[in-house]
């Protein structure tokens, strides 16, 4: 008896590269449908400060997608960048050359075109925070135009998938504001300025006053840890705190970055086990909102509460 093959229909079957991204699916309904019973309904404080936070998850969903593709066939992944482009009111290719190719290249070294300390020198303050997204968007945009002008230059049809993309998004813009104005402003725009400022502040948190002086290269699992003071992975901050769950992770910004292609649920395990005594203790920090009280608000009035620079004092800073 021949054995019995696998059912065509479900190999054809949307599959998630791993279950642990149920959540991500869940955020990707979640924000659209509370824009929509608000739209209907009416505005409710409750309901739109979950939203705001969602802005918040879809972006840290869209960094994930883009180092490890969600979903197992081509065709689910980018319908997802289609939908995640729709709730971010941005196009997703953003992210391969300001993100991959620009700061995982460079990590917050000399060479990256969004390091804190290129504005004005090394700072961690409020002013410098708000500042920040404006500042990195200014950067950020040749690179934009610079990864475009090669794409058309030498690959069409991905050129091509960025103008959809682009087309996408003005088109849902312009079809909601012609709808009613008022709601997709409070409704649909705002949310997602809400989440783009985020998404670019985030660099700010993670990276501000960590040391930025060169490339650090890749450690090694088997490697024990090092005198912390000059580690090559004082690049970025981590935040051990309810962001994490709530945010995939986003928090364990070295473990990210050593492990770029590493899934969102596996950080925990890397930063505990392999990174977190092997970077500067002013680096690992407890939950994210104390941190931006302590640092941006107490730090404001008072000196002790700020945070110190990893920067040695007679480095160049440009």
């Amino acid at each position: 008896m021949a054995p019995r093959q696998p059912d065509a229909r479900r190999s054809r079957l949307p599959r998630l590269r791993h279950w642990r991204d149920w959540q991500s699916l869940a955020y990707l309904v979640a924000l659209p449908a509370l824009a929509a019973w608000q739209w209907v309904h009416g505005f409710q404080v409750v309901l739109y400060a979950l939203m705001l936070f969602l802005t918040l998850g879809i972006g840290v969903i869209h960094h994930n997608h883009v180092h490890l593709r969600m979903w197992r066939g081509r065709r689910m992944n980018r319908l997802t960048d289609f939908w995640i482009t729709l709730l971010q009111g941005h196009p997703t290719f953003v992210f391969w050359p300001a993100h991959v190719a620009n700061h995982h290249r460079h990590r917050h070294g000399p060479k990256d075109a969004a390091r804190t300390y290129r504005f004005g020198g090394d700072t961690n303050h409020l002013w410098g925070y708000l500042l920040h997204p404006f500042q990195a968007v200014w950067v950020l945009m040749p690179l934009f135009f610079g990864w475009l002008a090669r794409l058309h230059r030498h690959h069409r049809g991905a050129w091509r998938y960025c103008m959809a993309q682009y087309a996408l998004w003005l088109v849902s813009w312009t079809v909601l504001l012609a709808i009613d104005w008022r709601k997709a402003l409070l409704f649909v725009i705002v949310p997602q300025l809400h989440g783009l400022h985020w998404l670019l502040a985030t660099n700010y948190l993670q990276h501000a006053h960590a040391d930025g002086r060169k490339t650090p290269r890749k450690a090694s699992s088997q490697e024990a840890p090092r005198d912390t003071a000059g580690s090559q992975l004082n690049y970025a901050r981590n935040f051990e705190g309810l962001v994490n769950p709530l945010l995939f992770n986003i928090g364990l910004h070295t473990a990210h970055h050593e492990n770029p292609h590493a899934h969102w649920s596996e950080l925990t395990h890397l930063h505990r086990t392999r990174y977190r005594a092997q970077v500067a203790p002013a680096l690992n920090e407890g939950g994210l909102v104390p941190y931006m009280v302590r640092v941006f608000v107490l730090g404001t009035v008072w000196p002790r509460f700020r945070s110190r620079s990893l920067m040695p004092p007679d480095s160049p800073i440009s």
